[in-house]
């Protein structure tokens, strides 16, 4: 599952929802009203001050940070190339 107990953790923390049924991995964020666009911004900072990554403005679209399962797969890409 890679880092997704991290992303959960998160999540649950800081947007006060578990995906423990009622939505999906890959339910759309926005859509469901789990996060606005204030929210992409905590996602991208989380991201780059858990994982030491550089997150590029043309990088912030709905296929890497509209889902769980995005922004497991954008983090997953991310760190591939790091290393």
């Amino acid at each position: 599952m890679g880092y997704m107990k991290k992303i959960l953790e998160f999540f649950s923390e800081n947007f006060m929802v578990d995906f423990d049924g009622k939505f999906t991995y890959d339910d759309s964020l926005l859509d469901k009203g789990i996060i606005d666009s204030t929210g992409v911004l905590e996602i991208v900072t989380f991201l780059e001050n858990t994982f030491g990554i550089q997150v590029e403005d043309e990088e912030i679209i709905p296929s890497n940070f509209d889902s769980i399962n995005n922004i497991n797969s954008y983090l997953s890409r991310k760190l591939a190339l790091k290393s």
